[in-house]
C-alpha cells in the first residue's frame, strides 16, 4: 500500500493516520501527566484525534471521546468534562467493547474530584455502563 509520497508502507501500519497520531500523543501526554512530569493539555491532542478521524472507526472514536471527556477533568475542566462525557457514554452505550469499559474506569477516576450535579449524573450513567460491560471474561 502507498503512503502518498510513493513508498509502500507495511500493511500492518497503514491504518496509523494522522488521527492515530494524535490520538496516540493524547495518551502521552495524559499518561505522562500522571507520572508527575509538566502538565501539558491532552484534551487538544483529544480533540484533533477526533477532528481526523474518519468514518468507521466507531470504537476508536469513543475511546478519544472518553479520553477527551477524562483530560478535561484531568485539566480543571469540570463543566466542559461532564458535557463531553455526556457524549461519549451516548457513543460508549451504541459500542460493545471491554476496552471501552476500562476506559470508562479511567473517566470515573478523571471526574472524582468533582461534586457537581452534572458530574454526579456522568459517574452514575459511566458507572452502569461500566458494569454492563465487564472488563474481563469470566473463566
Amino acid at each position: 500500500m502507498a503512503n502518498g509520497l510513493g513508498e509502500d508502507v507495511p500493511e500492518w501500519v497503514a491504518y496509523f493516520d494522522a488521527a492515530e497520531h494524535a490520538g496516540a500523543r493524547a495518551v502521552s501526554v495524559r499518561d505522562l501527566a500522571g507520572l508527575g512530569r509538566p502538565r501539558k493539555q491532552a484534551s487538544t491532542h483529544f480533540e484533533d484525534a477526533l477532528k481526523l478521524r474518519k468514518p468507521g472507526f466507531d470504537r476508536v472514536r469513543v475511546m478519544d471521546r472518553i479520553g477527551l471527556a477524562a483530560a478535561l477533568f484531568d485539566e480543571g475542566e469540570a463543566e466542559r468534562g461532564a458535557a463531553a462525557a455526556q457524549q461519549a457514554l451516548d457513543d460508549a452505550a451504541r459500542v460493545d467493547s471491554t476496552l471501552v469499559a476500562s476506559r470508562l474506569n479511567s473517566l470515573l477516576d478523571a471526574a472524582r474530584p468533582y461534586e457537581t450535579a452534572a458530574v454526579h449524573e456522568v459517574r452514575t450513567r459511566a458507572k452502569d455502563l461500566a458494569a454492563a460491560r465487564p472488563t474481563t471474561i469470566a473463566a
